[in-house]
């Protein structure tokens, strides 16, 4: 950074506010309801995670509905098959993305069409014909339409047996084929054009545009934003991004801050986020998915909240701390429980197989009850969106 540029310093408080005012948890219904509030969500996240886990609802539906309280899981296949203003993507985890970035992430589909893709290097080139005769001829179709595949090792954990599927991946990669569909996590594939019913594709965004993309969506759905925290497990996008802020900086277009805590790690916002700052979000209470924008990197969150978030699926029993799927509850400006939630859908009950105090939470005994209450009013509306059909 130039020397003759001070850090603005910046407590914790100030830039959990700021974080959560980008998130829009910081409000009731911050994008509406119906579709086009799917849509207004995702645009401005930039990118909603899906998931395969479905202890509870799936991470993708659960990110929404902590941001439009009336969402409805039709909104999400309305906005990606019927009004086509959200596709997947790969961004650090398969997300829904918003329809008008599409052309930033043409540029990672052409390198796949060049180099192939590193988890699919085994895909034949017969298998990739034989699927796209299909799709040309019949029309969109999920793997389970083709039933004449001779099932091969897997080369991973998380691969498939399928030839076909591995096939319909690596389209999906190259951008041939786009998910015209999900149905929890059965996935439709059609040709990208046809679904999209483009006359002339869009033109792919140059590497400096791309780059801009990255801090822009960066800085509007996280307020204060690191290096790490803008390309998060995107480490070859760091030197760009890098440059670019450096550029900003000297333009006065951003401010380096000091975040309490952060010791050497950099931090940069815009002038008008720190003017603005963020409201005391007292009335919102939130059960957070363990994949939300706000949990999903560990470190930040740990830094801005001082809590240390723990995904112990895959952990022994006997090791976790807070349980096998356990969600951060945040209440305000503070996360102060993490619950381990199940929904027994046979019985059609929000199970709360465990619950842990963390933070303010663990601090404030004395008012314990009334927050003990506030959570499990916000939890009696989770469990009727968890059974809702």
């Amino acid at each position: 950074m130039p020397r003759n540029i001070v850090s603005r310093p910046l407590s914790k408080t100030e830039a959990r506010r700021i974080w959560l005012r980008a998130q829009r948890l910081d409000m009731a219904a911050p994008f509406g309801a119906g579709p086009q509030a799917t849509a207004a969500a995702v645009g401005h996240l930039g990118y909603v995670q899906i998931d395969t886990i479905n202890v509870i609802e799936r991470c993708h539906h659960h990110i929404l509905w902590n941001r439009i309280p009336e969402y409805r899981r039709a909104d999400l296949r309305q906005a990606q098959s019927v009004d086509k203003s959200v596709f997947e993507y790969w961004t650090h985890a398969l997300s829904y993305v918003p329809t008008k970035d599409l052309r930033f992430f043409l540029p990672a589909m052409r390198r796949h069409q060049r180099e192939g893709h590193k988890w699919l290097s085994s895909v034949e080139p017969a298998d990739l014909r034989k699927v796209l005769r299909l799709i040309r001829r019949d029309g969109a179709l999920t793997i389970r339409d083709i039933d004449d595949d001779v099932l091969v090792d897997k080369e991973h954990l998380w691969a498939s047996r399928k030839p076909s599927k591995r096939a319909l991946q690596l389209l999906f990669y190259t951008g041939v084929l786009t998910i015209s569909e999900r149905l929890g996590m059965l996935k439709t594939y059609d040709l990208m054009t046809r679904h999209f019913g483009w006359d002339r594709p869009p033109r792919p965004a140059s590497a400096s545009e791309t780059t801009a993309y990255l801090l822009d969506r960066a800085l509007r759905a996280q307020g204060i934003v690191s290096l790490d925290s803008i390309c998060h497990l995107d480490a070859p996008s760091k030197p760009a991004v890098r440059r670019l802020i450096q550029t900003r900086v000297r333009r006065k277009e951003l401010i380096p801050v000091a975040l309490e805590g952060a010791g050497k790690q950099e931090h940069w916002a815009v002038p008008a986020t720190l003017e603005e700052g963020g409201e005391h979000a007292a009335e919102q209470v939130h059960i957070l998915s363990p994949f939300d924008p706000l949990i999903i990197q560990r470190r930040r969150t740990e830094l801005f909240f001082d809590y240390g978030h723990r995904f112990e699926a895959y952990v022994p029993k006997e090791k976790r701390v807070f349980g096998y799927f356990a969600l951060p509850v945040l209440v305000g400006n503070d996360i102060v429980a993490a619950l381990d939630l199940k929904t027994d859908r046979k019985s059609r009950k929000l199970l709360v197989q465990k619950w842990s105090w963390v933070g303010q939470g663990g601090a404030a005994k004395g008012a314990r009850k009334e927050l003990k209450a506030r959570i499990e009013q916000e939890l009696h509306r989770f469990e009727r969106f968890q059974l809702a059909e």
